[in-house]
């Protein structure tokens, strides 16, 4: 089961901050982040590689994307 992180409506750096709280805590598994903007897009996938995890898939959803980061 994939953690979701609402992070839709928050302005950097909130949405990585939330992202980097969650992958501290699982260390593995996958988790889907839901942002509304492409600086947040980028700024997500940028922290979530630099800790070691994969971006899956970033797909549009709505008026935002959902990005899906796993590991192990």
């Amino acid at each position: 089961m994939s953690k979701i992180i609402d992070a839709r409506g928050l302005s950097c750096p909130q949405p990585v901050l939330l992202a980097l709280n969650e992958i501290k805590k699982i260390n593995k598994g996958e988790i889907v982040i839901l942002v509304d903007t492409d600086t947040s897009k980028e700024n997500v996938s940028r922290a979530a590689t630099t800790q070691g995890w994969d971006v899956k898939s970033i797909e549009s959803e709505g008026i935002g994307y959902r990005l899906t980061i796993s590991k192990g």
